[in-house]
């Protein structure tokens, strides 16, 4: 989840490491004025695993935002327009962030304090986290009285049972697969096989996988343990669909909710209205508000553009914010150091590791010569400096982030953190070796000022190094739809993805197990490294959390150096604004950004 990368509801959302911090505006963006140590015990906190609730915790309804009232139209300025509305479909922060008005789940994560800082996992449309007996193969949910879908039809286990069955059809690919491996017991795609369709042809899960004994009991089988459940169905993929609701795949426009709001219209690119869910009980939900009455979004609001309006302060604006627009880079410096902006500000570190994405499918890129050529000439800099600098971003080493459990300081192969710019010297050696110099590279880039910005610059550097560049733009609304296609055009791409739970258990196998490459699924590099995928399965299997984190921070060294499907680009920041008369502003760390659950007109 990101501005265009990819994480659910997880635990990890802090990114910080005062060693990793660039300075100067020589090497891409301003000072960072935080603090190492401040940083340090920021990422520490995030690493921290958040703790499963009980029934009492899971009653609602929310504690009040302290001042907040209700009523009000609030004005939501968002940069790109929602390619799926479909739970099963959502896995891009964006969508997560307005998933989290709409969709309910049998979990979720309910802040515990004020500030976004601290949560626990808690039922929320079940009656409490979840209850095993068994070290985590056998799962028992129980769901509450009283909860109901948007036309005001009662959520029972038949629609859990359905929205469970139908991950398995063959139009629901752009989702999380956690829990359809889980319950097949089968890596990568081949989950499929259990329930070759869905449940459309009139055919359902085993009870032995799956029982939905009375209207309010859900039991979950596993062959294996897997204590992580509670955090997997806490995500937006997991929500709740109406089984009579279900349109397959036009759901994906136009779904029947569960959350305090729902859809009065939808004009895919230009704008979107909510307005109040009248069937959502606030006595079932521990983790939700509705004090706005009505939220009008408006599409295609560049960075800079919503910046500038919510600075200006005047009109409707006043009332007006975005969910997930940052700071542009040009006033990020001067937002974070002017004191009357405080309160109208809130910042924080996201989940997200960016990453150049080398297709591995395309013949020319298996040449390993050729990748490290790419890898080196491959200035971070530009990347950098298009988000605002330093304020919003660190060089990565690798591809676990610092809030991980076994996170490596001092891994950084291609000397980025000490060359932001590149090496585009040792990078054109390594092409007269491979006998490539001038070779055509397709570089397909996010189409917003920012992709513009830092593609522009990263292919100027790539050309420095012997590269034929060729850069071509994909739609914002799309981009992750175009490059997760197998059969896309690209040589290389930009994506970021950040941790779902305390684990990097939920940042390697999605992304580079050989086995899920399909359309949709998020292997972008297209890699299948039989070492890779072995160790994924060996890894998994580990139970002690320590012995598991530096296993996996071996395999992410493999990856980045001796598989190198992909370049390692920064670890994500963020800052928000919002108009004067905007309350209940909070960084949350789940969310990785604004809270939209909690806000209200002043």
């Amino acid at each position: 989840m990101s501005r265009g990368g990819r994480h659910a509801y997880g635990a990890l959302s802090v990114l910080a490491a005062g060693a990793l911090v660039l300075t100067g505006c020589s090497k891409g963006g301003s000072d960072d004025n935080d603090g190492g140590k401040k940083q340090e015990e920021n990422a520490k906190r995030q690493q921290a695993s958040i703790k499963f609730g009980d029934a009492a915790a899971s009653n609602g309804p929310a504690a009040d935002v302290p001042g907040a009232k209700p009523g009000g139209t609030m004005e939501v300025l968002q940069r790109d327009s929602y390619a799926h509305l479909d739970p099963a479909q959502i896995y891009v922060s964006d969508e997560g962030s307005l998933a989290s008005l709409l969709h309910r789940g049998l979990t979720g994560y309910k802040a515990t304090s004020n500030d976004g800082s601290k949560h626990e996992v808690v039922g929320d449309l079940a009656t409490d986290s979840g209850t095993t007996s068994d070290g985590g193969k056998t799962w028992k949910y129980t769901l509450k009285d009283g909860i109901k879908f948007q036309d005001g039809s009662p959520i029972t286990s038949k629609d859990v049972r359905h929205s469970v069955e139908r991950l398995f059809a063959s139009f629901i690919n752009q989702g999380p697969t956690y829990l359809q491996q889980w319950l097949a017991d089968k890596p990568g795609t081949e989950y499929r096989s259990l329930l070759k369709d869905g449940p459309y042809k009139g055919k359902h899960l085993p009870g032995s996988v799956l029982e939905t004994p009375d209207d309010k009991t859900v039991v979950f089988h596993f062959k294996t343990p897997h204590p992580d459940l509670p955090y997997a169905l806490a995500m937006a993929g997991y929500a709740v669909v109406s089984e009579k609701g279900d349109t397959k795949e036009k759901y994906d426009k136009a779904p029947v909710v569960t959350g305090p709001y729902k859809i009065q219209s939808f004009k895919s690119g230009k704008s979107m209205v909510l307005v109040k869910n009248t069937n959502w009980d606030p006595k079932t939900d521990p983790i939700r508000h509705q004090y706005v009455d009505r939220f009008n979004i408006t599409f295609n609001q560049q960075y800079e553009t919503s910046t500038k309006a919510l600075l200006a302060d005047t009109g409707a604006d006043q009332t007006g914010v975005s969910f997930n627009n940052q700071v542009d880079a040009g006033n990020l410096s001067q937002v974070l150091r002017d004191p009357k902006m405080k309160g109208r500000t809130v910042s924080g570190y996201q989940p997200y590791v960016g990453q150049m994405n080398i297709n591995m499918s395309h013949p020319a890129m298996k040449d390993k010569t050729i990748r490290q050529a790419i890898a080196y000439a491959l200035p971070i800099t530009p990347f950098v400096r298009a988000y605002g600098g330093t304020d919003a971003m660190e060089v990565a080493g690798g591809l676990i982030s610092p809030t991980v459990s076994g996170y490596d300081a001092t891994f950084d192969p291609y000397g980025k953190k000490k060359k932001p710019a590149g090496d585009p010297e040792k990078a054109k050696e390594l092409l007269k070796k491979a006998g490539k110099l001038n070779m055509k590279l397709t570089f397909g880039y996010i189409n917003t000022p920012e992709g513009q910005q830092y593609s522009t610059a990263m292919a100027a550097g790539l050309k420095k190094a012997g590269f034929n560049v060729q850069r071509q733009e994909i739609p914002a609304e799309t981009y992750y739809d175009q490059v997760s296609k197998l059969n896309n055009n690209y040589d290389i791409f930009h994506t970021a993805w950040g941790a779902d739970w305390p684990s990097a258990s939920t940042v390697i196998p999605p992304l580079y197990d050989g086995r899920v490459i399909a359309d949709g699924a998020q292997n972008y590099s297209q890699v299948n490294d039989p070492k890779i995928n072995s160790e994924i399965d060996r890894i998994n299997k580990i139970t002690d959390p320590v012995k598991s984190a530096a296993a996996w921070e071996k395999l992410d060294q493999y990856i980045v150096k001796d598989s190198l499907n992909v370049v390692p680009t920064a670890y994500y920041k963020q800052t928000q604004i919002a108009g004067s008369k905007v309350g209940g502003l909070v960084y949350d760390d789940v969310l990785g950004g604004l809270d939209p659950r909690r806000l209200y007109i002043k």
